[in-house]
């Protein structure tokens, strides 16, 4: 059984080990690490909408043919807490394989603390965008 990515684990850690009211800070942060997609843009072709979210939010998961997970993420700058879940499995999962994406633990946000800092609701968004990467990544594996 594979573990999640060295890399998600990490910022596992350093959220949960974090004060509190610094949390939503961090999570913020990550808001910035998923590029605006341009409005031309093709590369939405094939990406699945979460409806979970308050915002417009589409996703895909690309297992290439060496195993490897590529996720791609749109999310308008005006959902900055949904942008940074996102941004937070972009670069946790950057070079994953599909069983490390896989062991993601579906409790990911709880166990940061985020729980705590935001909304059910905004937790619950940031829980539908790693079950449904999972799922298409079960997909391609078939």
């Amino acid at each position: 059984m594979a573990d999640m990515p060295a890399r998600l684990a990490e910022i596992v850690d350093e959220f949960a080990a974090a004060p509190r009211d610094l949390v939503l800070e961090m999570l913020l942060e990550y808001a910035d690490v998923i590029p605006v997609l341009p409005d031309d843009d093709t590369t939405r072709e094939g990406m699945e909408q979460v409806p979970e979210c308050q915002t417009a939010f589409f996703l895909r998961a690309t297992v290439t043919p060496d195993g490897v997970v590529e996720t791609l993420f749109d999310c308008p700058p005006e959902a900055p807490t949904t942008r940074a879940f996102a941004g937070i499995l972009a670069e946790g999962l950057a070079g994953a394989s599909a069983e490390e994406v896989l062991a993601v633990p579906d409790d990911l946000y709880q166990r940061m603390g985020l729980a705590q800092a935001i909304s059910p609701l905004r937790v619950r968004g940031g829980t539908a965008i790693l079950g449904r990467l999972k799922r298409q990544v079960r997909e391609q594996l078939g």
